[in-house]
C-alpha cells in the first residue's frame, strides 16, 4: 500500500552559506541567505523512493534564511512559528503537497565558530511534511504535533526521528470511499481518509478564504481570468493564503485543470518570472517590490484589499450564464438577505424555506455547495456539447459548430469569452482526454446535463456515504513503553544522525570556511574576495541541480524582460545602441552553456505563439537579426544542433514577413552551419554548392519541386562518390533549404521547369503528373517552418519532411517514369475503422508485449492466452488484456511495482515486467500471484525476456545483462557488461548468442554458454535504440541516422544503411527475402534488399507522418506503428512471390494491406499480433488502441 507521507524534511542553513544573490559567506544578520536540504527522512541514500525536488529548499522559505539575535519571544508576534501550506509541480504535471513550519532555531555552534556568527543568534528553519495526496489538514496537523512534541516541557517517549520515521514509513494511505486509517503521535490520535472516486476531486482545503477576500464580482472575473488562461498574479501577506486561494480555483474550473506554469508561492529572487510571456498562475508575498516589472497583461489579484487590475480586458461571462452564477453564490453567501428578496417578489410564499441555515457557520457542506454552483454553471454554458463530439475515437470537438448552435439559441452573435474558452488548452485537455464520450462513466459534467434534462434532483449525482468506512489502525509498539520512562526534550529541533561519510565531508567544509577570509567577517555581498576557495566550492549534486536550474530560469526571465523592452523602443532610438541590446548580446556572447542564445530563441517563439505578429522597424529588424546571427553562430562553435534548430526556427518567422530578406537570410544564417567547412574540404565542395545555391534561387518563388531537388543532389553525390556520413549532412541541409522555401511560400503548385538554369534536364519527363511526383498527403496548405522536420512536434515535422522523401530507385524504374506510391488515391485502398478504445491505465503506458503462439508453444492452436495483450505505465500497474472479450478485455491486473514499468514478456505460464524500481518481478499468468521479485540491478530494467527453463534473461541502465533461475530466485550469473546503459537486447536460445546495445553506440556480442564476449562491433556515433539478431546477421538502428547489418562469423559490418533523416527508432529481418525494413523519426518506412553486390533501398513508403515505433514482420504479414497513432498492415501475396522473385526485388513486393483512421493522440509503445491482424498502441493518456484489420472491411 502506498504510504501517506512520503518525507519529512529539514531547510535552512547548511555548512556552506550564501546569500540569495550568490556570495558566499556570512555576511550579517540584515541580508537574506539560501535555504539547503538539512535532513531527511527517508535518507537521501535509500533506494526505493526518489529525492525530494531539487527547488524543494528554495520553495519551502520564499523569502530565504534570516540571522536573529534573539528567539521566540511570547510578547512579539513576529518572532512566533509561522505554519503554512505549499504546493509545488514537477516536471511531469504532477504536484507535491507539503505542510510547513518555519520558526527561529539556535545556529550550530560549529558553523557559527567557522564564519564567526555571533553567539546565541538564530536563524531561520523550516520543517515539511510532504505528500503526493492532496490533505492539507492532516498534513498540518500532524506536523503540528511533531513540532509541538519536540519542544513541549513534557517531551516524548522517544526520540524525535524515531517517532517521524515511524509516521512516515507506517501511516498508508487510504483507499479512496473505502478506508479510514487512525494513527497516534504520543498522545494525539490523528485519522484520514479519502472521498469516493466517482465524486468530485479530493480537496482538503476550505473555499471560505476566498470568499473572504474576494466580492463575487472580482471573485467571477478571476474566475473568468483562469478559464481564459491568462497571467494571473495573486498578491498577498500571508503564505498559507496565496496557496489556498490558487488551489481552490483550481478546484472551482472542475472538469477543467490548469495546463500552465503553477507556483502558488513565488520564492522572492524569483519575482523575474511575473515577466514571462507564456500563461501562469502564481502567488506573490505582498511585501516583494514589484513596480520595476512591465506587468502588461497580467491580471494582479490584491487579496488584502479585494481588488483586481489588468491592463488587457477580460470578456465577461454571458447571459443568462453570468446573472445565474451570481446569484447562486449569493445565495449560498447570503442566506438571509437572498431570502428577503425572494419573499418580496413572491405573493403569498413561505419563509420556512429561506430561514434554515442563515447563520450556520462555513463548513464542508458550503464548501461542496460552492463547488457545485460552479459545475452547473459548466454544465449550463455548456449545455449539448456532446452533440459536437464528431468521433467518439478522437473525440474532436467542433467548436464551430457549437458556437452556431447557441449563436441561434441566444440570437446573439458568438460569445468572445466562449470562443476564447473553447480555443484553450484546458478544454483541448478536456477533449483529448476523451472525456464528455459514451464510453466515459465518471464524468460529474455529463452526471449533471443528464439529471438536469430528466428533471432530477441535481444532487443526486454525488455518491450516498451511507457506506461506513473500514477503519485501519495504525499504532506504535514501543510508544510509551521505553523501559526506564525517560522523557526526550530538545531545545532545539535537533538533526538526524550523520554518516560518518557525511559528518567527514562537514567537517571538511566548515574547516576550510574557518581559514578562509572570504567566508570569515561582514562584507558587502556585492563585492566578494576573488580568492576562491575549491573545497568551499564543493556541492552535492542536489544542491548543483537546483544552482543551475536557478540559474537557467534567471537567464531566460532576463532575456524575456530585455526582449519585451527592445520591442518597445522608440522611432527615435537607435536598437543597435541600446542597454537591451548590448545586454541580451552580452549573455549570449558570455554564456558557455548556450542557456543565452537557446533562452533567447525561446522567448522570441513563446511571444510569437501569443499572438505577436512580428511588427518590426527597419532598425529593430537588424538588431534582432543580429541578434540571432551571433546565437547560431555560437551555437555552432558549440555543436549544439538543439540551439541551430531553434534560432532557424525563430529567424524564419521573422524573415518570412519580409520577403526581401529571403536572400539575406538564407546567406547569413544557413551559411553558418558547420557543414560547409566539411563540404568545402572534399573534392565535389563547388558542384555542391553550385547546386544549392541554384536551390537556392527556386526558393524565391520558383518552386523547385521535391523530387527534382534531392535527385539533382544524390547524382552529383553518386558521381562523386561520397560515403555515407556526407550524404546524410547532404540530406540535412537540403531539409533545412526545401523547409524554408515551404515556410516562405507554402506548398507550390507551380511546375519545375524541363531544363534547370544551370543546364542540367531535369530527371523526369515534362509530362509527369503532379500526382505522380507526391504521395497523397502531401497536398493542402504548407506548413510553417516551425512545423517542419527540426520542430519538437514530431507529428508536424515529418508531415512537412514527407516531400523531401524520394530516391532514384523509388521515383524511376527501369524507363525512366515515377512509380506510383501505395496510396495514390483514397479509393485504392479501404480505410479500416474498427478500433477499439480500451480504458484501464491511470498514467502513460509505457510497455505493451503480445502473447504469440511462440511463447506458449501453440501449435494447434488451442492456447486460451494467444493473442493475449500485456501492458504496464507509469501507474507502476501490468495488465493483461483478451482483445476477444469486447466491452470485458482486462483479464487482470498486476500490481507490485513502484516506478513505471518499462519492459514485459511472457511464456505459457508466467509474466515477467521490469521498472524504474530496478526491481523484475515474475507473476502467475492464470492466478496473477507474485511469484517472485528479482533485485540486482542498480537501474531501471529497460528490457526483459522469458526463456525456456524457467530462466529470465534482463537488461538495465546499469550497463548489465543478467541470467535468472526464477525457481530458486537468484541470479545465475550476469552475462554481459557495457559500458552505458542498455537501451535494446536480442538473444537465440538455440545457439546461446546474447546481443546488446545502448547509450555507448557499441553493439556487444556474447556467448553466453562459452562465458565470454565474441566481439564489440564499433561504427555508430550515437546510442542504439533497436537491434534485431537472425542467426549469423545482427541489424542496429542508431541516433546517428543510420541502421548497420553485421556479421557475428566475420566479426565485420557487411552494410551502412544511410537514407534516413533521423534517428532510426526500430530495425525488423525478413528472414524470408533476407531483407530488412527501417523506421525512423523522419516517419519514413524504408525497405532493403540484400543482393550480391550489396544492399539497397527498393521500396519507401511515406503514410506515416511520425515516428516509426514499431515493425514486426512474419511471414508474409508487417505490422506497423507510429508515434502519432497512426498504424499499417502491410500483406505479400504468396501467388505473387514468384513474379516478384523473377524481377530480382522480393522486398519490394509488401503491399499496403490496410490503415485505421488515425487518430489524435501521443503514442508510446506498440505492439502486433500478426496471427490475428492485430496491432494495438498505448498513449501518453493512459489509452489502448486496438486495431483489428480483418473485421468489417
Amino acid at each position: 500500500m502506498a504510504r501517506m507521507f512520503e518525507y519529512f524534511v529539514v531547510c535552512g542553513i547548511g555548512p556552506e552559506i550564501r546569500t540569495v544573490d550568490g556570495s558566499k559567506g556570512y555576511h550579517g544578520n540584515e541580508y537574506f541567505y539560501m535555504s539547503s536540504l538539512l535532513d531527511q527522512f527517508p535518507p537521501s541514500n535509500h533506494s526505493l523512493y526518489p529525492p525530494p525536488p531539487p527547488q524543494l529548499s528554495t520553495c519551502v522559505l520564499p523569502a530565504g534564511v534570516q540571522f536573529y539575535l534573539s528567539g521566540f519571544d511570547a510578547n512579539n508576534a513576529s518572532t512566533f512559528p509561522r505554519s503554512y501550506p505549499i504546493v509545488l509541480t514537477e516536471g511531469d504535471g504532477s504536484k507535491i503537497y507539503l505542510s510547513c513550519i518555519a520558526f527561529r532555531d539556535p545556529v550550530s555552534e560549529d558553523i557559527a565558530d567557522a564564519y564567526r556568527i555571533p553567539s546565541n543568534s538564530y536563524v531561520d528553519k523550516c520543517i515539511c511534511l510532504v505528500s503526493r495526496f492532496p490533505s492539507f489538514r492532516v498534513l498540518r496537523n500532524a506536523l503540528e504535533e511533531l513540532f509541538s512534541l519536540c519542544f513541549s516541557d513534557e517531551g516524548s517517549s522517544k526520540p524525535i526521528w524515531d517517532v517521524i520515521s515511524f509516521l512516515v514509513s507506517n501511516v498508508p494511505l487510504p483507499t479512496p470511499g473505502k478506508d479510514r486509517v487512525l494513527f497516534a503521535i504520543e498522545n494525539c490520535l490523528l485519522s484520514v481518509d479519502a472521498p469516493p472516486k466517482d465524486g468530485l476531486p479530493h480537496a482538503d482545503i476550505s473555499f471560505q478564504p476566498l470568499v473572504q477576500c474576494l466580492d463575487v464580482d472580482n471573485l467571477i472575473q478571476l474566475f473568468t481570468a483562469v478559464l481564459l488562461e491568462r497571467r494571473i498574479l495573486l498578491r498577498s501577506n500571508k503564505y498559507s493564503l496565496l496557496t489556498l486561494v490558487s488551489e481552490a480555483i483550481c478546484h472551482l474550473i472542475y472538469p477543467f485543470r490548469w495546463q500552465h506554469v503553477y507556483i502558488p508561492l513565488l520564492f522572492f529572487s524569483g519575482v523575474d518570472y511575473i515577466d514571462a510571456p507564456t500563461p501562469y498562475m502564481m502567488g506573490l508575498h505582498s511585501g516583494v517590490d514589484a513596480s520595476y516589472l512591465t506587468m502588461d497583461g497580467v491580471v494582479v489579484v490584491d487579496l488584502e484589499y479585494n481588488r483586481i487590475s489588468t491592463s488587457e480586458e477580460i470578456p465577461p461571462i454571458p447571459e443568462p450564464e453570468l446573472s445565474c452564477l451570481r446569484g447562486d453564490i449569493l445565495k449560498l453567501l447570503y442566506p438571509n438577505v437572498m431570502g428577503i428578496d425572494e419573499m418580496n417578489a413572491a405573493i403569498g410564499g413561505s419563509s420556512e424555506q429561506f430561514s434554515k441555515g442563515g447563520n450556520k457557520p462555513w463548513g464542508e457542506d458550503h464548501d461542496l455547495q460552492f463547488r457545485f454552483i460552479f459545475l452547473k454553471f459548466f454544465a449550463s454554458i455548456l449545455g449539448g456539447y456532446r452533440n459536437f463530439i464528431e468521433n467518439s475515437g478522437n473525440h474532436v470537438f467542433n467548436n464551430q459548430a457549437f458556437l452556431k448552435m447557441r449563436s441561434r439559441s441566444t440570437n446573439q452573435p458568438p460569445e468572445p469569452m466562449i470562443t476564447q474558452f473553447l480555443d484553450s488548452q484546458g478544454f483541448m485537455d478536456y477533449s483529448e482526454r476523451g472525456v464528455g464520450s459514451e464510453d466515459d462513466s465518471n464524468n460529474l459534467l455529463d452526471k449533471l446535463q443528464d439529471a438536469i434534462g430528466r428533471g432530477q434532483n441535481p444532487m443526486s449525482i454525488f455518491p450516498s456515504s451511507l457506506v461506513e468506512p473500514e477503519i485501519i489502525t495504525i499504532s506504535d509498539p514501543d510508544m510509551g513503553v521505553s523501559g526506564s520512562g525517560a522523557k526526550y526534550t530538545y531545545d532545539r529541533f535537533p538533526s538526524i544522525v550523520r554518516t560518518e561519510e557525511q559528518e567527514e565531508k562537514r567537517k571538511q567544509i566548515l574547516a576550510a570556511v574557518s581559514g578562509s577570509p572570504e567566508f570569515s567577517g561582514r562584507q558587502n555581498p556585492s563585492s566578494p574576495s576573488v580568492r576562491k576557495d575549491s573545497k568551499a566550492d564543493t556541492l552535492s549534486p542536489m544542491e548543483r541541480a537546483a544552482e543551475r536550474e536557478r540559474m537557467v530560469l534567471d537567464i531566460k526571465v532576463k532575456l524575456q524582460g530585455l526582449w519585451l523592452r527592445l520591442l518597445k523602443l522608440g522611432a527615435t532610438d537607435d536598437p543597435l545602441s541600446s542597454f537591451e541590446y548590448g545586454t541580451i548580446l552580452a549573455l549570449i556572447e558570455s554564456d558557455a552553456e548556450g542557456i543565452g542564445g537557446s533562452g533567447f530563441a525561446e522567448c522570441i517563439r513563446e511571444h510569437i505563439n501569443s499572438g505577436w505578429h512580428c511588427q518590426l522597424t527597419d532598425e529593430q529588424f537588424i538588431a534582432v537579426k543580429e541578434l540571432l546571427k551571433t546565437a547560431i553562430s555560437r551555437a555552432t562553435s558549440r555543436n549544439d544542433v538543439s540551439t541551430i534548430r531553434d534560432g532557424l526556427e525563430v529567424s524564419a518567422e521573422m524573415f518570412k514577413k519580409d520577403a526581401n530578406n529571403v536572400a539575406d537570410y538564407i546567406q547569413r544564417h544557413l551559411i553558418s552551419l558547420s557543414i560547409w567547412e566539411e563540404l568545402r574540404s572534399a573534392n565535389y565542395a563547388t558542384l555542391v554548392t553550385a547546386q544549392l545555391i541554384v536551390l537556392a534561387s527556386h526558393m524565391a518563388g520558383l518552386g523547385l519541386p521535391d523530387i527534382d531537388a534531392w535527385y539533382m543532389i544524390e547524382t552529383i553525390a553518386e558521381k562523386n562518390q561520397i560515403g555515407y556520413k556526407q550524404f546524410i549532412q547532404l540530406r540535412g541541409i537540403l531539409s533545412h533549404i526545401q523547409q524554408l522555401r515551404i515556410g516562405y511560400w507554402g506548398l507550390s503548385s507551380i511546375k519545375a521547369q524541363s531544363v534547370l538554369s544551370h543546364g542540367l534536364p531535369s530527371p523526369l519527363p515534362k509530362d509527369a503528373s503532379s500526382e505522380d511526383q507526391q504521395p497523397a498527403e502531401a497536398t493542402g496548405v504548407g506548413r510553417n517552418w516551425v512545423q517542419s522536420m527540426f520542430s519538437r512536434d514530431a507529428s508536424s515535422r515529418t508531415h512537412s519532411f514527407s516531400r523531401v522523401r524520394k530516391w532514384t530507385s523509388d521515383a524511376a524504374n527501369e524507363n525512366g517514369t515515377p512509380r506510383k506510391q501505395d496510396l495514390t488515391t483514397a479509393g485504392q485502398k479501404k480505410i479500416q475503422t474498427n478500433v477499439r478504445i480500451i480504458r484501464g491505465h491511470s498514467g502513460s503506458v509505457t510497455a505493451l508485449h503480445c502473447v504469440t503462439r511462440r511463447e506458449v508453444w501453440d501449435l494447434v492452436g488451442d492456447r486460451e492466452d494467444a493473442g493475449f495483450f500485456i501492458s504496464g505505465g507509469t501507474d507502476c500497474l501490468v495488465k493483461i488484456w483478451d482483445p476477444s472479450l469486447r466491452g470485458s478485455e482486462l483479464r487482470a491486473t498486476l500490481k507490485g511495482h513502484t516506478g513505471t514499468v518499462r519492459a514485459i514478456s511472457s511464456d505459457r505460464g508466467k509474466v515477467v515486467s521490469g521498472s524504474d524500481d530496478q526491481s523484475v518481478i515474475v507473476w502467475d499468468k492464470q492466478t496473477s500471484q507474485l511469484l517472485e521479485e528479482l533485485k540486482g540491478h542498480d537501474a531501471q530494467v529497460s528490457c526483459v525476456r522469458m526463456l525456456s527453463g524457467e530462466r529470465v534473461l534482463t537488461a538495465s541502465h546499469d550497463g548489465t545483462v543478467k541470467m535468472w533461475d526464477v525457481r530458486t530466485d537468484t541470479c545465475v550469473a550476469t552475462v554481459g557488461r557495457c559500458s552505458s546503459a542498455v537501451l535494446c537486447m536480442e538473444y537465440d536460445d538455440s545457439t546461446g548468442i546474447l546481443a546488446a546495445g545502448g547509450r555507448d553506440a557499441i553493439a556487444n556480442i556474447w556467448d553466453i554458454r562459452a562465458g565470454k564476449q565474441m566481439h564489440k562491433f564499433l561504427g555508430h556515433t550515437k546510442w542504439i535504440r533497436s537491434i534485431r539478431m537472425d542467426r549469423d546477421t545482427v541489424i542496429t538502428g542508431s541516433d546517428d541516422w543510420t541502421a548497420r547489418m553485421w556479421s557475428i562469423s566475420r566479426g565485420t559490418c557487411d552494410a551502412v544503411l544511410a537514407c534516413h533523416a533521423g534517428p532510426v527508432l526500430c530495425v525488423e529481418y525478413s528472414s524470408s527475402d533476407k531483407g530488412i525494413v527501417t523506421g525512423s523519426s523522419d516517419g519514413l518506412l524504408r525497405f532493403w534488399e540484400n543482393e550480391d553486390g550489396g544492399i539497397r533501398c527498393v521500396k519507401n513508403v511515406t503514410i506515416h507522418t511520425a515516428s516509426i515505433l514499431s515493425i514486426n514482420a512474419g511471414e508474409n504479414w508487417l505490422g506497423i506503428g507510429a508515434a502519432d497513432n497512426s498504424m499499417s498492415l502491410f500483406h505479400r501475396p504468396q501467388e505473387r512471390l514468384g513474379g516478384i522473385s523473377s524481377t530480382g526485388s522480393e522486398m519490394a513486393g509488401w503491399q499496403l494491406y490496410r490503415t485505421p483512421q488515425k487518430t489524435v493522440a501521443v503514442v508510446r509503445c506498440i505492439a502486433s499480433d500478426l496471427e490475428r491482424k492485430r496491432i494495438c498502441s498505448g498513449g501518453r493518456n493512459g489509452l489502448l488502441r486496438l486495431w483489428e484489420a480483418t473485421i468489417n472491411i
